[in-house]
């Protein structure tokens, strides 16, 4: 059915026979000149039949053929400065593999625009837009570099699981589900398990996995399913330790992809660049002293909104860190600083006003553990198959979660979330 993708037929197979396959992405008809662009995952190719030398099959077929129908064609690779890549193929054979119906839900040339709803209501037509493609072969490779960078620094992938019985961070933002005769809810994260880890001795671990959050957020920024890649590790000193395997591992990120995404960089029209290491870092208080200079004033202990975010983002061409969170604004297992419990050690990664990944060092004394979980309203009867852990030597941990979208959304500088997931669930959609 194929020989070559459309992409790799090049000037040095001219003169020979391929059989290429894919979708119909442009029919024009010249009279005596038909030209039929060819799709698939690689790129394109343009077909040129000439009334002269084309068999009449394969031009009656051309004369029937549909937008999108799925085809296959074999013939002689010939010069054309003027056709994508320089070559064009001249068809022996046509066959029709499997026909498009008409009119098309929307249309994969962008010559007609659609919104993002009809585009997510038909998202089998929408990828097959080399733009919209090039974001999930993005995202890919990013989800390839996480796997591969802790792979190589010795983290062992654990599997936790999806239905749990307890919220994972506090909160109310839990999905239930009905689980024979108890009441159960989705993962939130995987936190307590993957903490529950460092006292098992694996030391360092790390997952991907999707996690489920009831917000009743509307945004362009958020969504209820989001695919974590999440990292843990004992035996730190503080945060820092673990802030040095995220940079290193988003650094990783945007290396690959510049290295390995060239043609999908193009396809979007992206100046990417590779950040430096290391990443520059501010503290929380500094967060805030900075935007009360720019008339931005917020309250110590409060979190930073949109416009606030945006404001800091100004400052860093890079990902930058903020450091040192108030402990009472960060969820219950961070670590308050011995000298300071006021402040944890805590930290966010941002590019622009996006946040890129959360983390901290997190509490491993049981009794510390407990006093947080108390002073964040949560009983710790709830909890006690995770503090039962920390009661038979845990070490000092702490880890972060990054969330697939997020990346994938700041490299391709895209404006709305749901451009980087294929079948988005929000708080309005549920299909397909």
């Amino acid at each position: 059915m194929r020989t070559h993708y459309a992409g790799t037929v090049d000037k040095s197979l001219q003169g020979k026979d391929v059989t290429c396959a894919g979708w119909v992405h442009e029919i024009r008809d010249l009279g005596k000149l038909k030209f039929l662009i060819l799709r698939d995952l690689s790129g394109k190719i343009q077909v040129t039949a000439k009334k002269e030398t084309t068999t009449e099959d394969v031009l009656s077929l051309l004369d029937s053929l549909s937008r999108e129908s799925v085809v296959s064609v074999s013939g002689e690779v010939t010069l054309n400065d003027r056709a994508p890549g320089g070559v064009e193929l001249i068809p022996k054979k046509l066959t029709v593999i499997a026909p498009s119906k008409s009119p098309l839900p929307l249309d994969p040339t962008e010559k007609v625009p659609a919104d993002l709803d009809t585009r997510l209501n038909s998202r089998f037509m929408d990828v097959r837009k080399p733009k919209v493609s090039a974001v999930f072969k993005i995202r890919a490779k990013v989800q390839e570099a996480f796997r591969e960078y802790f792979l190589k620094n010795d983290f062992t992938e654990i599997n936790p699981p999806s239905i749990i019985a307890a919220a994972s961070e506090g909160g109310t933002d839990l999905f239930a589900i009905t689980y024979f005769e108890r009441e159960a809810y989705l993962c939130q994260s995987p936190q307590l398990y993957k903490q529950m880890m460092m006292a098992a001795g694996l030391d360092k671990v790390f997952i991907t996995m999707p996690i489920f959050r009831a917000e009743l957020h509307n945004t362009t920024k958020h969504l209820n399913e989001v695919f974590m890649l999440d990292a843990e590790m004992a035996f730190i000193e503080d945060e820092t330790d673990v802030m040095k395997h995220l940079e290193g591992v988003t650094h990783l990120m945007y290396d690959k992809v510049y290295k390995e995404c060239k043609d999908e960089i193009g396809v979007l029209g992206l100046d990417f660049k590779v950040p430096k290491i290391p990443f520059k870092s501010i503290t929380y208080d500094e967060a805030v002293e900075t935007l009360k200079k720019k008339d931005l004033p917020v309250k110590w202990g409060e979190d930073f909104g949109s416009e606030a975010l945006k404001a800091l983002g100004e400052q860093f061409k890079d990902p930058y860190f903020i450091t040192r969170w108030p402990t009472e604004i960060r969820a219950f297992y961070s670590r308050p600083l011995d000298d300071d419990p006021k402040r944890c050690g805590s930290f966010d990664l941002m590019v622009g006003d996006i946040e890129l990944s959360s983390g901290a060092q997190r509490i491993h004394d049981p009794k510390q553990l407990v006093e947080a979980l108390k002073r964040k309203k949560l009983n710790p009867a709830n909890f006690e198959f995770y503090l039962k852990s920390f009661e038979y030597g845990m070490p000092p941990h702490g880890g972060f979660g990054m969330g697939a979208e997020r990346i994938t959304e700041a490299m391709c500088e895209l404006k709305n979330i749901r451009e980087c997931v294929l079948f988005p669930r929000d708080r309005n959609r549920l299909t397909p």
